[in-house]
């Protein structure tokens, strides 16, 4: 891992962030991060953001009214310049040499001051955008997780619908959102590089942001899972195989410690071929792989497992998940076990973030909650979870008996719905 430093600065014009000081690399990354996503917006206008987006981080702007020579210019001398849009934020991120840092950052700040919004670059995004979405439905587990999240009731959309709803929307909604989201106050970051002598400069060029300052940032929404009112099943007949996903949602945000245990318990469950999961069911030939983990948003947080595997294959596969996940929830793991997930852990942690990005991008909780991962501390927290702190963390996840399987694939709905029974001891 590249030695780093990381400070919290909050600036007068109401912006906060993190400033990473990566001593002795050649680049900058930044990502400006404003809570402007699809939560805000009515369900028939749910583009918005993304149209937003698009227009805002490479259109025109009043400093060059061509897009075209703006991004000409702002990417000269081989600079990264993207965004992104999600549920929670709309955010514009870049990787830049350090000798152009601030020629860079500027033109990036231009185009969120000072967009022009054209009718004509409007059409062309709408089309592009179209192609994208339309590229993500080939993207089965995403349209699974979609499926799934819709069942527990979180207001998501589907890269299907998003697709028909985009005729709603018009530039003058994109000029509204705009202005009701694009404010200093409503900005976080993250600025990642050596730093040393250059502080005073970029907060100086932070503060000089010329955006309304605002009243704060935008309340995340107050979400809560649901158990889902019946399987989540899509067929599709060119899928020979089925996409399968297990996920449980647990109402609340949980501890650091019960972060670094379930961690731990990805490495026993999936994460290696002598896992207990994955390993034995590459021993059994049943898959060629398993993965799974922990994700949390704003009020909630979810335990998965996903793979993908042959139908005649699926229910001994899900006999060796809910046998071992319900070993580890008693807490059945030898010291060996530990101690070898333990020593994995701390080499992945060393082998991790090897590049600015990486280092930056392992700070993104951030943005969510203004949580600051404590990376330091990283190998003595793991040194101390002990198997009662692994079995909590993920009888915890279960407690609350909100989960569900979803499967998607050319098979018959009742595999499906056999699967969902097989494995809803899970959650007792």
């Amino acid at each position: 891992m590249l030695r780093h430093a990381v400070s919290e600065i909050q600036l007068k014009n109401g912006a906060r962030g993190l400033l990473i000081d990566v001593p002795g690399t050649s680049v900058t990354t930044y990502e400006l991060n404003f809570r402007a996503g699809e939560f805000l917006i009515p369900y028939v206008k749910c583009e918005v953001p993304h149209i937003l987006e698009h227009l805002v981080s490479s259109g025109a702007n009043e400093l060059y009214p061509d897009r075209q020579l703006f991004n000409a210019e702002i990417s000269k001398n081989g600079a990264y310049i993207n965004a992104y849009t999600s549920y929670y934020s709309v955010a514009y991120v870049g990787e830049i040499a350090n000798f152009e840092w601030e020629r860079v950052m500027r033109l990036q700040f231009n185009s969120l001051e000072k967009p022009l919004f054209l009718q004509s670059e409007f059409e062309a995004e709408f089309g592009n955008i179209r192609d994208e979405l339309t590229s993500y439905t080939n993207n089965h587990f995403r349209v699974l997780n979609t499926k799934m999240s819709q069942g527990f009731g979180f207001k998501v959309v589907s890269d299907g619908q998003r697709i028909r709803l985009m005729k709603n929307v018009k530039v003058d909604d994109l000029v509204d959102h705009y202005k009701r989201t694009h404010y200093t106050s409503n900005l976080r970051f993250i600025i990642a590089g050596s730093l040393r002598g250059r502080r005073v400069a970029i907060k100086r060029l932070l503060e000089e942001l010329n955006l309304p300052k605002g009243k704060s940032r935008k309340a995340l929404p107050q979400e809560h899972a649901k158990k889902p009112a019946k399987a989540v099943f899509i067929k599709n007949p060119t899928v020979p195989n089925i996409y399968l996903t297990i996920s449980s949602q647990y109402n609340d945000i949980v501890s650091q410690k019960d972060e670094d245990a379930l961690g731990l318990a990805r490495v026993i469950l999936t994460d290696t071929m002598y896992s207990r999961i994955f390993g034995q069911a590459r021993e059994h030939g049943l898959v060629y792989s398993v993965h799974s983990g922990h994700h949390i948003s704003s009020r909630n947080t979810e335990w998965w497992l996903s793979t993908q595997v042959l139908p005649a294959s699926a229910p001994a596969l899900c006999d060796i998940i809910l046998a071992e996940v319900k070993k580890v929830q008693n807490g059945i793991i030898d010291d060996l076990e530990l101690e070898n997930a333990k020593q994995y852990a701390l080499g992945s942690y060393q082998r991790s973030f090897q590049t600015v990005g990486n280092v930056a991008s392992a700070y993104s909780r951030y943005f969510f909650d203004g949580h600051i991962e404590d990376l330091k501390n990283f190998p003595s927290r793991i040194k101390a979870i002990s198997k009662n702190d692994i079995a909590g963390a993920m009888r915890r996840l279960f407690d609350q008996k909100i989960g569900d399987v979803g499967v998607l694939g050319g098979t018959d709905r009742s595999l499906g719905i056999k699967l969902r029974e097989q494995l809803q001891p899970l959650w007792h």
